[in-house]
């Protein structure tokens, strides 16, 4: 019965969070229309402007870029692990991704300032652009995508861990070669799965705020290229909500901006569990 309690006590703890985002941001939904919000490209709150346009595009490219990145590393990672290596191999990886997914988000935000952004400033961006600060789309892009591989190799681990041995048994018997096995018969087997996995690591990128805020350069325009400033909703949120006056039109603004990524976030939850649901591992 306790047990129940606290079941039911996680999803209103969930429902309370989603009512206390949509009060506190309600508000201003009287003073402008929800489709302005979201299309209008101007944030200025000291003139009233409260465009989340630049927000959202800030997130896709950082999130796409982050995908686009950690899925075929973490991918073969996975094969390699899963199909390749020796089994002492996989007893020393295990621990060294499990402490990279528990690594604080300001440590990678701290190596990106570091390393990424010089690197990206001196040496990646002088090959397309004059000029470039290196804090950039390209360096939330890098910074992301390393915090995310950790989880998606561990994912995609599982996943074909859990295949049957039969089917690939009954490839090399075949005369299938163990990569034509992997490509042909555990990839496709297990489609679904990964598809699950990558949306899962779209929601872990998206939600990122700290690390992207210290590599992005923190600017609210639409870039138009990997090597412009940009900035993501978490990343205006945690920059601007201590400075916004309680109960303002600034305040409910971002509060609204968290409803939306609360939202995003949702939907991407949706499509996990409808997109394992229809799993054949």
């Amino acid at each position: 019965q306790v047990m129940f309690l606290l079941t039911i006590a996680s999803i209103f703890l969930v429902i309370i969070m989603a009512v206390g985002l949509f009060i506190k941001s309600e508000p201003i939904l009287s003073q402008y229309n929800l489709w302005e919000l979201l299309t209008e490209s101007n944030w200025r709150p000291m003139e009233g402007k409260f465009g989340f346009l630049p927000f959202l595009a800030g997130t896709f490219w950082c999130t796409a870029l982050a995908i686009l990145i950690a899925l075929p590393i973490s991918l073969l990672m996975a094969i390699y692990l899963t199909e390749y290596a020796h089994r002492s191999i996989r007893k020393y990886v295990y621990p060294l991704l499990d402490i990279l997914a528990g690594l604080p988000s300001v440590i990678y935000g701290v190596w990106g300032s570091l390393l990424i952004v010089p690197w990206v400033s001196k040496h990646v961006a002088p090959l397309f652009v004059e000029f470039s600060s290196g804090y950039t789309v390209l360096a939330g892009g890098i910074v992301l995508s390393v915090m995310i591989i950790p989880l998606l190799v561990s994912l995609f681990m599982e996943i074909f861990d859990n295949i049957s041995t039969d089917l690939r048994e009954a490839s090399l018997s075949l005369g299938a070669t163990q990569w034509q096995t992997i490509y042909k018969v555990i990839i496709p087997y297990s489609i679904s799965g990964i598809t699950s996995a990558v949306v899962l690591g779209i929601g872990r990128a998206i939600g990122e705020t700290m690390a992207v805020l210290m590599v992005t350069g923190n600017a609210a325009v639409i870039p138009t290229s990997f090597f412009e400033p940009v900035r993501t909703i978490p990343a205006t949120i945690a920059a601007e909500l201590g400075e916004a006056p309680a109960g303002g039109a600034h305040y409910q603004a971002l509060f609204m901006l968290g409803a939306v990524l609360f939202l995003i976030t949702l939907g991407l939850s949706i499509a996990v569990e409808y997109i394992s649901s229809k799993r054949k591992i």
